[in-house]
């Protein structure tokens, strides 16, 4: 028994584990989420962030001894980005066909996400902080984090609602634009790659390619848009929200 406590204590201080459960939960997520018909509630990001809090927790093992492991993955998100140039290559004459429609579909998911998140928590009596770390809960989370700690909210609530903005993004947006009838793959890449981000993004590849092109595209021109648009607008949104 000795032995065996000493072997945990071992791996659960070593990076290679912590990297090991990552892409195991992952991949068990997955697993699951193929098994099931790819239904859109068994999210394949969700799953792995349940497991491995799970694990963490019983564990008592504290975020920065896990992200000594992680990291290793955290630094593949780069790539991983520049990779979405690819579909977008692909996709590049219906781009530059519907550049119009993009631009204002882009301003007003901009200004909706933002607006329409900073609303409801103000009238839930949320504080300025908070309110701050809410607006750009739909952008990915280093340039979130960065707006929000620059409008004074907190960075580290911003990166989780980011996290649960692209979960539920992924796991309703596709049902929700179902309902509404929306069914050109370009507006529908638009709509998940606008509100939902990389998470969105890798649901909508998942899907179709067209959709994920548009989605990717939406991804990073909102990020751009958000990080123009919410520090010139955010006085005024405070000052008629406290008026």
């Amino acid at each position: 028994m000795d032995s065996l406590q000493d072997t945990w204590v071992y791996l659960s201080a070593s990076p290679l584990f912590h990297l090991t459960l990552t892409l195991a939960a992952f991949q068990l997520a997955s697993a699951l989420f193929e098994k099931m018909g790819r239904n859109p509630l068994l999210n394949p990001v969700l799953g792995a962030v349940l497991v491995v809090v799970a694990v963490l927790v019983l564990t008592e093992t504290d975020y920065g001894t896990y992200f000594e492991g992680a990291q290793f993955v955290h630094f593949l998100l780069g790539p991983a980005t520049v990779a979405l140039a690819v579909p977008l290559y692909r996709q590049w004459q219906r781009v530059r066909r519907s550049a119009l429609a993009i631009a204002v579909s882009l301003l007003a998911g901009s200004l909706t996400a933002i607006l329409s998140a900073v609303l409801v928590a103000w009238l839930l009596g949320g504080s300025e902080p908070v309110l701050a770390s809410l607006a750009p809960k739909s952008v990915t989370a280093p340039v979130a984090m960065g707006i929000a700690e620059k409008l004074g909210g907190l960075p580290s609530l911003t990166a989780v609602l980011v996290i649960v903005t692209g979960i539920l993004g992924a796991m309703l947006g596709p049902k929700v634009l179902d309902l509404m009838g929306v069914v050109d793959w370009r507006a529908r890449g638009l709509a998940i790659g606008t509100a939902s981000h990389g998470i969105g993004t890798a649901r909508a590849l998942q899907v179709n390619e067209t959709a994920g092109a548009f989605s990717g595209l939406a991804m990073g021109l909102n990020a751009l848009a958000t990080a123009l648009l919410l520090p010139m607008i955010w006085g005024g949104v405070v000052w008629l929200l406290g008026s």
